[in-house]
Parts: structure tokens; sequence; C-alpha cells
């Protein structure tokens, strides 16, 4: 018989909740339409037009906002950015990368799913197809970013794609067009050979031949080395692996998604929020964001996890134990902040969002409180 898995009252994630929507109340009326810039600049984010790749993470809090409260604010606001959505996928604006999974999965398809918006459907599709316009078939990746002609930067694979995956298994289901599924799961085969290192933990950064299809080398483009385990990607790493087998229901991914989830586990803070490489567990600036991400990858491993798996209960305990966390020591402050989760890190080595609010952090933060309050059907399913 398994270990009781532990859980979170219906009391205290709804105090949880209720602060968060406070902060999204408070982003609906300082956005007014536009987008906050990737990560903050002391606590408040710059705001821009729809041209980043991280774009689909503030629908995708609204989406999130509504479903939570049912209150008819947040469905509103999302719907109205939908239409530029459509437009930027349409001119191809910006969209020459691998993030349309980022931008689309939690944005248009996210409405599809919740409110039949057909041209909304019709943007995923459209998405997608441009992502896998960025598939090699040689090297069986799908390029992070970069000239697919230019011999240096083609076969660039990152693992922060596995979180773009779910939008070619989507647009599989969607058309019954085999070619977006067979795309995802070669991708994710090799990401699984080439990222993932002897010890479970990860490159951000891998490179393959076009050419001849043989791995190059791996390096690091955000974390403190090409030999250092970055917190975020380990993160992307985890949640990918475990949605991976939602998707392809292979186990040896599940397997996979624990295995990175032991590495992570091993190298925390005592209040169980990482450093922003995985090479420090102190003294040096924490990643609120990576948390956040694992804490979903966290609650998606172990819901896959058989019941009398004894890491099921062991994944939901650290799971509560980090949003616990979260909540009690790194929400951004009410007045002065316009952000989610403060203490993140978009990119040390460039000093860019060092100790600042990302915004995926903030829509990942509560994402978990939506995993962790009731069963869920995410938008990356």
């Amino acid at each position: 018989m398994g270990k009781k898995v532990p859980s979170l009252s219906p009391a205290m994630a709804d105090m949880m909740i209720a602060r968060a929507l406070e902060r999204v109340d408070r982003s609906i009326t300082a956005y007014g339409g536009r987008f906050p810039a990737p990560s903050s600049q002391g606590g408040v984010y710059p705001l821009m037009d729809n041209e980043e790749w991280t774009n689909g993470f503030w629908p995708g809090m609204l989406w999130l906002a509504w479903e939570l409260s049912g209150e008819e604010r947040y469905r509103a606001a999302a719907d109205a950015l939908m239409p530029g959505f459509a437009d930027r996928v349409a001119r191809r604006h910006l969209t020459d990368h691998h993030d349309l999974g980022f931008l689309y999965t939690l944005s248009t398809c996210a409405a599809w799913q919740l409110t039949g918006n057909e041209e909304a459907r019709l943007s995923g599709l459209m998405a997608a197809e441009l992502l896998l316009s960025r598939y090699n078939s040689v090297a069986r990746v799908i390029q992070a970013w970069g000239d697919l002609s230019d011999p240096e930067q083609s076969g660039r694979m990152i693992i922060d794609c596995n979180l773009n995956l779910p939008l070619l298994w989507w647009a599989a289901r969607e058309t019954g067009d085999r070619r977006f599924a067979q795309a995802a799961d070669a991708h994710v085969e090799q990401a699984a050979k080439l990222l993932v290192r002897p010890d479970h933990s990860t490159y951000h950064t891998y490179y393959v031949d076009t050419r001849t299809g043989l791995p190059r080398h791996g390096s690091t483009h955000q974390g403190f080395s090409d030999d250092s385990c970055w917190a975020r990607g380990q993160a992307w790493g985890i949640y990918g692996f475990a949605l991976a087998f939602r998707h392809t229901g292979r186990r040896d991914y599940l397997d996979l998604a624990a295995q990175l989830a032991d590495y992570y586990l091993a190298r925390l803070p005592d209040d169980g929020i990482c450093c922003w490489d995985l090479i420090f567990t102190k003294d040096e600036p924490r990643d609120s964001s990576a948390a956040a991400i694992t804490i979903c990858g966290l609650l998606e491993l172990a819901s896959a996890l058989p019941i009398v798996d004894t890491r099921r209960a062991l994944y939901q305990a650290e799971a509560l134990r980090m949003a616990e966390s979260l909540d009690r020591d790194y929400l951004a402050p009410l007045e002065g902040s316009d952000g989610m989760l403060a203490h993140a890190v978009y990119h040390w080595p460039n000093k860019v969002g060092v100790d600042e609010c990302c915004i995926w952090g903030d829509y990942f933060y509560l994402e978990a409180l939506m995993r962790l309050r009731r069963a869920w059907q995410p938008y990356w399913a």
C-alpha cells in the first residue's frame, strides 16, 4: 500500500488563490490591453505590443483566473487579446522561433478549449504549421531560433522546447495530420537522448548536424557554464517529459521526468526554492519562476504515477512545500509592483531580470494553484 498523498486543504488553497487573483486584478488595470515585458524592472513590467515570445503567458493567466473564479471580467480581458494573436500569426510577425507553443497554447488554443472560439482554433493551427516548418528531418529536432539555412545555427535545440511540443500534438489531434505528432515525437526523443546527461542533469542547448544527423555538442545560453545545470532548464525538463508521457504514453519519459526531479530536489536550499543554477545551493539569486514550473511538473508527474508508487507522495509533498514557500515569502508586494512572484531570474549571464518578476513564473504559479485546488484539464494536454 502506498503512502497517503499529501494535499492542500481547500481553505488554504482558496486563500492562496485569492492572494494571487488580487495581483491579476491589479495587472488587468495596469496593462490596459497591452502585454508585460518578459521581466520586470524594479518590480514593474514595462508594457509592450504583442511581439515577444512571452506574450502568451498573460492571456494564459486570464484564462486560469476565469476558470478559478468564474468571474466574467477575466474572460472578457482574455477574449479581447485573441484578435491580436490571430493577426500576429497571419502576418508572421516575429514568429521565426520555436516559442510558438508558449505563445499559442496558452492563448488561442486555451480559448478554443474553453469557449469554442473557432477563429482562435484556426490561429493555433496556423502557429502549429509555422512551428512544424522549423523541424529538420535529418537532425530530427525543431530549431530553437536563428536562420534555418545557417550551418552554425541549424540543428540548435534547447530544453525549453519541451513545452512548445504540446502545440504540435494538439494540432495532430485537431486535424488528423500525423506530421505534427511525428515531429514532436522525434524532437522529444532527441531531447531525451541528447539534452539529458548520465547523472540526469540537463544541457540547456544541444547542436545536431543537419547534414549527417550526428550529435555535435551541448552548451548553455542562460546557465552558469556548459557543464552546470540551469535551474529553469531542469524545470522545463521535468514538466516537459511528464507531458510527453501524457501525449505519447511512453513510460520511459515518465521515468526520465522522475530522474530529473530527483536531481533537482537534491539541490534545493532549505526553503525549497532553487538558486538560478543548480550548481549552487545557497548564496546566489533564487529563481522563483523555475520553482513555479517545477511545481507544475511534479504535480503532473505525481498524477501519472501509480497510486502504490511511493514517489507519488514525495513529489506531491515537495510541490506543496514549494507552493507554500512561494505564497509565504515570494509574492510580489501589492504596492509598487504589478508582478505575481518576486525573486525570479530571467537571464543571469546577461544580467537581465535578476531578482525581478518574470511573467512565465507568474503564469506557472497560478497554474500550480489550479492543479493544487482541483482536477484540471491542462492547456498543454
